[in-house]
């Protein structure tokens, strides 16, 4: 009866709209012409008689006349006749009227949609899938023409209705399965070559076209991308999917298919376990949609709810994996003690470089060890942590190679590098103990060893393992001891000193080293202030690495200690045998890195040095030291140049300026003078009571102070050529130059001259 009614509106609508037409003359005007609705069109098309039909078996008239707007896609008669055809109806009388119903809302879209608004991707008809009532989805293709669902090509766009738009498509929409959309979009066009692939036990094309109201369907499938598998063949090793065997791959596709419910976007929640026909999954929904497989693995889910008629797809881009040989943060997820390291890890971004080929060592604080450390550092989550601190955190608890507790034991104790970033961008170092059980920077113990991955092992520990300082590096190796005891008791606080940002670089002595300097005195025994000034002779500013050393050869350094006028003093290294400082110790541990600065452990503790130790201590003046000792006997010079007591001006020779000439300037002599010249010759070279520094001397012109000896040395700035400084002897030789200066000393400062300087007389 609603067929009926329906057709005689239409065709008074039709009458009406003639005779108004045909009223129109030279003296009456046509008023208006009445635009023609979708189903008046498709009354008015030969070609599309069929379609009218079936809108009228299956009482679609009346829905189609309405306001809509609606987007008709019209199949020809032809493809009504092959639908027919393929399906085994002999007319339409045989298509069920439900069927019918759902397959003709299958053409229909909610909107006006003109060709040129349509664009590669899904849209939704006015069709349901059953057990959800959600819309059907419609793959849109415009790379060549327009195509629906891969079937269906319009072959004449955009005729306008009252009502909406037509497109005539050459085949009839049938009501699409979850594989039909996967063939329809080339985005899962190696999904479907794993779905096909010849050797599979399983008939996943058959099962997954199952209509929906006959089990197994609906189904709920989870579908990587054709970049998802791309990146599979990279992260299994290998070049194509015929190199992953039939077993692997058939649990894979098994973890992507729900069998048995159309489960929507909306449906999921944290920590929702989904029953896959390989097994659950884990799906999250907090941050964005995500699907957690049994190794770890994350998947973001990019595109939900494309709807099926026997299930909904939701696209995803990493493909699932079933339960594989656990990789380092694979252990982590199975483990529930380090739950909070796992989740750290996705934090920092790190999963992808603990998933590599390795071997890797990974000290894994429990979540006990997480909480103490949140607690500790006043973070109420990891949230809290920035990511790069975080990173560089988790980072100081992975070595690089398969360190198992026997290595450990059999070195005893020592120093290993971690992959955290420390100071000059070096790694970042880690001192381990197995005096008493295996532990870590003096804090972090090993609680259960050598828990082997694939890709490498793990050490579970008791606590989060810090960016040490080098205050922290000194703590945790017992070596130190002393070194510690005596940073506590030296004054101005060279524990927060040296616990700052820095970066600095630590000579360190061991703890035989002060046993030897202490010389059975007690530490308590050294004053306060000159033992800071000491332990600050072994600190450079910056970052300075073996290999600096080494590639220069020799040279000077400031310390952090200061001499006379409050400079700095100078340090004088040597790696002609090892590395060597002022001549008396020497390099036994390089490069202890830590977050603000380089140890290295020294065998002695560097004495304030005085104006004899640096001439000892560097080659370049072997014959000044010889002129100084064995050719001038009847004079002490060693110790009279090596006096620090009497530094207010009583005239006993502390403070001095000594001109000290190279071995070179001694081998331009004709001759070595005897004793007596020699001794004066010497004196000639020394302003005592007075370190004059270049910052002294006077700035483009003359500087002139008496010698010991007695005549007038001049300096003059700026030098000629490549000399620093020009300086007058007191024979009036004018051809001596200063090429190094500031040399300082505890009791004096050095500046290196090119000519041995000659007195008057």
């Amino acid at each position: 009866m609603k067929t009926l009614t329906a057709l005689k509106k239409v065709f008074l609508l039709t009458i009406v709209a003639a005779f108004l037409f045909s009223c129109s003359d030279d003296d009456n005007p046509v008023l208006f012409k009445e635009q023609q609705n979708i189903v008046g069109l498709a009354l008015d098309s030969p070609d599309l008689s069929s379609l009218v039909a079936a809108l009228q078996q299956a009482n679609l008239v009346e829905t189609l006349n309405g306001n809509g707007p609606f987007t008709v896609l019209a199949p020809t008669n032809a493809a009504f006749d092959k639908f027919l055809s393929d399906n085994g109806f002999a007319s339409l009388n045989d298509v069920p009227n439900d069927v019918l119903t759902q397959v003709l809302l299958n053409h229909v879209i909610s909107g006006d949609l003109k060709s040129s608004g349509l664009s590669t991707g899904y849209g939704k008809t006015l069709a349901t899938e059953a057990s959800s009532n959600n819309n059907l989805s419609l793959y849109i293709n415009t790379e060549s023409g327009v195509n629906f669902n891969g079937v269906s090509d319009v072959v004449t766009a955009d005729i306008d209705a009252s009502n909406g738009v037509i497109h005539i498509v050459d085949g009839v929409i049938g009501l699409p399965s979850v594989v039909d959309l996967a063939l329809a979009d080339n985005t899962f066009s190696i999904l479907v070559s794993a779905l096909t692939r010849s050797d599979l036990t399983f008939d996943y094309v058959t099962t997954l076209s199952t209509p929906n109201g006959t089990a197994p369907a609906p189904f709920t499938v989870f579908a990587p991308t054709n970049d998802a598998f791309v990146s599979l063949l990279a992260e299994l090793g290998v070049s194509s999917l015929e190199e992953i065997d039939e077993p692997t791959l058939k649990a894979t596709l098994d973890l992507h298919a729900v069998a048995g419910a159309n489960v929507l976007a909306a449906g999921l929640s944290d920590d929702m376990m989904v029953g896959t026909l390989g097994g659950d999954i884990t799906a999250n929904v907090t941050g964005g949609a995500t699907l957690t497989d049994s190794n770890g693995r994350v998947s973001n889910i990019i595109v939900t709810d494309v709807q099926a008629a026997n299930g909904v797809i939701h696209v995803i881009d990493k493909v699932v994996l079933p339960k594989l040989p656990e990789n380092l943060v694979s252990k982590a997820y199975n483990t529930p003690e380090l739950s909070i390291l796992y989740d750290a890890i996705q934090a920092a971004d790190l999963a992808g470089a603990l998933s590599g080929e390795g071997p890797l060592t990974v000290l894994a604080p429990t979540n006990e060890a997480f909480a103490a450390f949140l607690t500790d550092n006043n973070f109420a989550s990891l949230g809290d942590i920035p990511t790069d601190i975080l990173a560089q955190v988790l980072l100081n608890h992975v070595i690089d190679g398969s360190v198992m507790s026997t290595d450990l034991t059999s070195a005893g104790a020592g120093y290993a590098s971690t992959m955290a970033t420390g100071a000059g961008d070096n790694n970042m170092s880690i001192f381990y103990d197995t005096s008493s059980g295996v532990t870590f920077n003096g804090i972090s113990t090993v609680t259960a060893a050598d828990v082997e991955a694939t890709n490498g092992v793990v050490h579970i520990v008791d606590k989060v393992i810090g960016l040490p300082t080098v205050v922290d590096h000194a703590l945790a190796n017992p070596g130190f001891s002393s070194l510690v005891a005596a940073l506590g008791a030296a004054d101005g606080d060279l524990v927060n000193v040296l616990s700052g940002a820095g970066p600095f670089t630590v000579l360190a002595p061991d703890d035989a080293a002060f046993t030897t300097f202490l010389d059975g005195a007690a530490l308590g025994d050294v004053p306060t202030d000159a033992l800071s000034n000491i332990l600050l002779n072994h600190v450079l500013s910056g970052v300075t690495m073996s290999t600096d050393l080494v590639t220069a050869g020799a040279g000077y350094a400031n310390t952090s200690a200061t001499g006379p006028g409050m400079n700095n003093l100078s340090l004088y290294f040597n790696t002609s045998d090892g590395v060597k400082f002022n001549g008396v110790s020497s390099v036994a541990k390089a490069d202890v890195v830590a977050s603000n600065g380089i140890i290295h452990a020294v065998d002695a503790v560097i004495g304030i040095p005085t104006v004899v130790t640096f001439a000892a201590a560097d080659p370049n003046f072997s014959t000044l030291v010889t002129a100084l000792t064995t050719l001038t006997p009847a004079t002490d010079f060693v110790s009279v140049l090596s006096r620090t007591e009497g530094m207010n001006g009583d005239g006993l020779n502390p403070n001095f300026t000594v001109f000290a000439p190279t071995n070179a300037a001694f081998d331009a002599l004709a001759s070595i003078p005897g004793e007596a010249v020699l001794t004066q010759v010497l004196l000639h070279h020394v302003i005592g009571d007075n370190n004059v520094t270049s910052g002294d001397l006077t700035p483009d012109g003359d500087t002139v102070a008496a010698s010991l000896q007695g005549d007038n040395i001049t300096v003059t700035l700026p030098g000629s050529g490549d000399n620093i400084a020009d300086i007058t002897d007191g024979a009036g030789n004018s051809d001596i130059g200063v090429i190094a200066v500031d040399v300082q000393a505890g009791n004096g400062v050095i500046h290196v001259v090119n000519k041995v300087l000659l007195p008057s007389n």
